[in-house]
């Protein structure tokens, strides 16, 4: 079946209305292209039937709740915005292996929806599951966060009856549905957000020390490369740590490294060329703003072998 965004738009909105009938909805969004879609779309579909919820986790990017709550405001939708940071970092307590944080994760997000769904009394959740969330997970290469049925596991064993209208698109599709929705610019060309956020980015335990020093990298990074032709740029934070000389004396430090790539689906990857001058002052700024990092790499390696994301 061909694929053209207002045919799209218009056959979700419809199908949306009809499926969830007069009940109430819950959308959790993180700020990403996918999930503000998803929440746009719903909205169109269902006013005021809809609760937009926002949960503040503690892994976000800086000065995200702020702009999430400040795009809902200007759609005269009223975000509800959950402190929920002690419940993640408690989830993700003492684990260091990839998969079982992806899967802590999951498990406490799908366990706080169920809570929100019973304290708006709503019906349905709707969520901004796409087409490579579900090859990557079924294919084992990483868990999502957000990929329960397709993988054998009943959403109803969290209380939850599921919706996922982009299913079937892969990121270049959602970007069209968004800009056909009449998504900002700003938010239709954002890069890709991982759900579980920066805890993919940061390797071994996860606690609020090191998300906070991966959160500045992040921004570094993100506000220094902004090719159009870059698909993804992150930071990550290593459980290693290396030799360094700061103010003279020897310590002992974090690693950081810089990983940009080029891709048009997410499912191959080539690594970004970052011009040496660029990537020397991405460099100094992640030495003079990020405390305790002593060496700044850059990551060449494309996907496959690699994946976009460190865990």
């Amino acid at each position: 079946m061909s694929f053209g965004p207002v045919k799209f738009v218009n056959e979700k909105t419809i199908e949306l209305e009809k499926k969830t009938e007069d009940k109430k909805v819950l959308v959790a969004t993180s700020g990403g292209v996918d999930s503000m879609v998803c929440a746009t779309l719903a909205f169109k579909a269902i006013k005021e039937r809809l609760i937009v919820l926002y949960l503040d986790n503690g892994l976000m990017r800086q000065g995200e709740t702020e702009e999430v709550n400040s795009f809902f405001a200007k759609m005269g939708v009223e975000l509800q915005v959950w402190d929920v940071k002690e419940k993640f970092f408690e989830s993700l307590k003492g684990k260091t292996d990839p998969e079982e944080k992806r899967i802590a994760f999951r498990d406490v997000f799908y366990k706080t929806l169920r809570q929100a769904i019973k304290s708006y009394s709503a019906e349905f959740l709707i969520q901004g599951t796409i087409a490579a969330d579900i090859v990557e997970t079924q294919k084992g290469i990483k868990t999502q966060h957000n990929v329960l049925s397709q993988i054998g596991i009943n959403p109803a064993n969290y209380g939850l009856r599921i919706l996922e209208p982009l299913k079937e698109l892969f990121k270049p599709q959602v970007r069209l549905v968004a800009k056909q929705l009449g998504l900002p610019k700003k938010v239709y060309e954002r890069r890709p957000f991982p759900g579980p956020a920066l805890a993919t980015r940061i390797i071994g335990e996860v606690v609020p020390e090191k998300v906070e020093k991966v959160r500045i990298a992040t921004a570094i990074v993100e506000d220094m490369i902004k090719e159009q032709s870059v698909f993804q740029v992150l930071a990550v934070l290593f459980n290693d740590r290396a030799t360094g000389n700061i103010g003279g004396k020897r310590i002992y430090g974090d690693i950081i490294a810089i990983r940009a790539v080029e891709s048009k689906d997410a499912m191959t990857a080539v690594p970004f060329k970052i011009p040496w001058t660029k990537l020397e002052k991405i460099r100094d700024r992640i030495l003079a703003e990020v405390p305790g990092v002593v060496k700044v790499l850059y990551d060449v390696t494309p996907k496959p072998p690699s994946t976009i994301e460190y865990i």
